[in-house]
């Protein structure tokens, strides 16, 4: 048990140094890390989990603690939970205080400009791996395209795709 509470403390301690944009930054390395390389789950319990994650209310990163729960009960809940926390809020922390110091600088003016593309991109990535992951067949990806051109284009409440989308989903299953 212990010997999986340190791969735990491993795995999301080093993933929460490059969580910039947060947890669904990355996404992508936190499956593969998961389902391919640690074989800790499949990838339809790493769908469940992200579903479930993100219908809660409460940050995105709920995901994390929900795998360490599943892995090794409270006691991988906390771990998982404390190492995706402490290296970011630290890392930020420090950061925090380094740019107030030379907010000045030119170059903490170009770190700040090239960032916000970086964590954007990150984001994207992960809306792929997750396509990937829970996306297997033409109406579902459809669905993911449409939500996704919808909330890019529109100014309307997300919502409306989701529900959209999911109604789809279950007609399209009624007839099959």
């Amino acid at each position: 048990m212990l010997g999986l509470l340190l791969q735990i403390a491993r795995v999301f301690a080093l993933l929460s140094l490059v969580s910039i944009g947060g947890a669904n930054a990355v996404l992508p390395e936190i499956r593969r890390q998961v389902v391919v390389v640690q074989g800790w789950m499949s990838d339809p319990a790493f769908a469940n989990v992200f579903a479930i994650s993100h219908a809660a209310p409460g940050p995105n990163i709920i995901m994390v603690s929900l795998i360490g729960w599943q892995l090794a009960g409270l006691a991988g809940l906390l771990v998982a939970t404390l190492a995706i926390m402490i290296p970011s809020c630290t890392l930020a922390f420090v950061a925090g205080r380094a740019i107030a110091h030379w907010s000045e600088r030119r170059w903490t003016k170009l770190l700040r400009e090239g960032l916000v593309p970086l964590a954007l991109g990150l984001i994207l990535a992960s809306g792929l791996s997750m396509m990937q992951v829970a996306d297997h067949d033409a109406v579902t990806v459809a669905i993911s395209l449409a939500t996704a051109a919808f909330v890019i284009l529109s100014r309307r409440n997300p919502l409306w795709a989701i529900v959209t989308g999911a109604a789809i989903n279950i007609a399209t299953l009624q007839f099959t």
